[in-house]
């Protein structure tokens, strides 16, 4: 949960931008800026010693301290925990080597050390589980957001460019009020914490896999994968308290929309469709239940 609250914190403070006039400051450099590099590196580095010591402080201080220990995770919640992780490693991984683009520095270095920030924090926030008794370091945790970074790194390492997307969509489900406590309270933490609300989309991009198409080149294909009846993470420990409700996982196929690919003069522009970008637009979608059962959606969120 606290990996998400951060990603959306840094998202939050791309858009804070947007109060910039000039549309000029958005215009990634061409050669090193210095003080934007510096700029870009104070911001990361506090951000992230504030969101550390902000966890640490608050979310671990209601937790009995222990011996660093870790613990399987991989069984609960169908894998849907995991892929919020490698989704936050993943996008927050495009921005730290998007905002070092923006500041001038070489390629190699964006990847090495922007794109890596999301698996770093990350697993800082790991080791920090660690050391408590509620928690404990996850490897499951770990490889995801491995996997998270390696999605960006690989693409741009192979095709210098992000044909695949990994995408975020959310609608709310009717569980979140039948389990506040783990599932959320309103809308915001139903957003962050309600699985059975939220589905990870794989979005690729046809014409950049197919250049002589001539569908439009903002089109995109997406597979989502979600899951429904999830009140507790463990089944046996569900069963205890919700013994009728059935636990299953769903499958998606959709088109998606890559708005980095809609042309616009605007600088300014391009960075509010790069930030909203980690939301799958809303298209018609067939649905497969893991019971074999087939749904379709005329719009699906």
């Amino acid at each position: 949960m606290n990996k998400i609250i951060t990603l959306l914190l840094f998202l939050t403070s791309i858009l804070a931008l947007g109060q910039i006039d000039d549309d000029s400051f958005f215009k990634p450099s061409d050669t090193l800026n210095t003080k934007r590099k510096q700029g870009v590196i104070i911001t990361q580095t506090s951000l992230a010693t504030l969101s550390i010591v902000g966890l640490n402080t608050l979310w671990y201080s209601d937790y009995e301290r222990s011996k660093f220990h870790t613990t399987n995770d991989n069984s609960e919640w169908f894998k849907m925990d995991k892929l919020g992780h490698s989704f936050s490693a993943y996008q927050l991984g495009k921005f730290g080597a998007q905002t070092l683009n923006w500041s001038g520095v070489s390629k190699k270095n964006q990847l090495l050390y922007g794109a890596t920030i999301g698996f770093s924090f990350l697993t800082a926030v790991e080791v920090l589980d660690g050391f408590s008794e509620e928690w404990g370091f996850s490897w499951g945790d770990f490889t995801a957001n491995a996997a998270g970074a390696a999605l960006y790194i690989g693409q741009e390492l192979l095709w210098d460019e992000q044909r695949i997307q990994l995408k975020y969509s959310f609608s709310q489900s009717p569980y979140a009020n039948q389990n506040p406590e783990k599932l959320g309270k309103g809308l915001l933490e139903e957003i962050i914490k309600d699985y059975n609300g939220q589905t990870y989309w794989l979005s690729a991009n046809i014409q950049s896999f197919f250049k002589d198409t001539k569908l439009p080149k903002w089109l995109n294909v997406a597979v989502g994968y979600g899951v429904d009846g999830l009140l507790y993470g463990n089944a046996s420990l569900q069963n205890l308290d919700f013994t009728n409700q059935k636990r299953s996982r769903q499958f998606y196929l959709s088109l998606d929309m890559d708005l980095t690919k809609i042309k616009t003069n605007s600088t300014f522009l391009k960075q509010v469709f790069n930030v909203v970008n980690v939301i799958k637009i809303p298209f018609p979608t067939i649905q497969l239940n893991d019971n074999g059962k087939v749904k379709g959606h005329l719009l699906y969120f």
